[in-house]
């Protein structure tokens, strides 16, 4: 099963419009992918599902049922004081250390409104899935400017277009 992770709690974010892309780009090679919206993350999850509370909060253990049962993620990361928002950490937290994430597979994207498209966010990202046992895709493409790549709702900008097929592609095979 794959999952693509929306990675911020912003509602109507980029991340989720990039993340249904995605989405429809997996649907497209047959393969179906669930999302997680990090908006629908429980409001008090920080301080009920995490550490001495992991696994006793009802409505987060979902979540990490979908985690458990997925074997490739996609992780789209919007870049948030120069790295990825507090509320995906928050979230890995509250997974179960270390076998949610061990040996699986993931990709990741990032998207900024500035140049540099997510890159410190993207590599701050891979330090913890790493350290956490994920194998992570070497292609992470990095879209910068995202605000004026994407017309309604849909990336229009070729070179983001043909990262994330090619992406998906590598994935896919991975």
């Amino acid at each position: 099963m794959y999952t693509i992770i929306s990675g911020t709690n912003r509602n109507n974010s980029v991340s989720a419009k990039v993340s249904e892309m995605y989405r429809d780009i997996l649907k497209d090679h047959g393969i179906e992918a669930n999302i997680i919206y990090l908006t629908d993350l429980p409001d008090d999850f920080l301080f009920s599902a995490l550490y001495e509370n992991t696994g006793k909060h009802k409505k987060f253990n979902e979540f990490t049922k979908v985690v458990n049962e997925s074997e490739k993620f996609v992780f789209v990361v919007a870049e948030y004081n120069g790295s990825f928002p507090g509320v995906l950490k928050a979230f890995i937290d509250g997974l179960d250390y270390q076998s949610s994430l061990k040996n699986k597979k993931c990709a990741l994207v990032g998207i900024s409104a500035g140049d540099q498209g997510g890159g410190l966010a993207l590599s701050h990202l891979t330090d913890i899935l790493n350290y956490l046992g994920m194998h992570v895709l070497a292609l992470k493409p990095r879209m910068g400017k995202i605000g004026s790549a994407l017309t309604e709702n849909k990336i229009t900008n070729p070179l983001y277009k043909d990262l994330l097929l090619t992406q998906a592609e590598q994935l896919i095979g991975f």
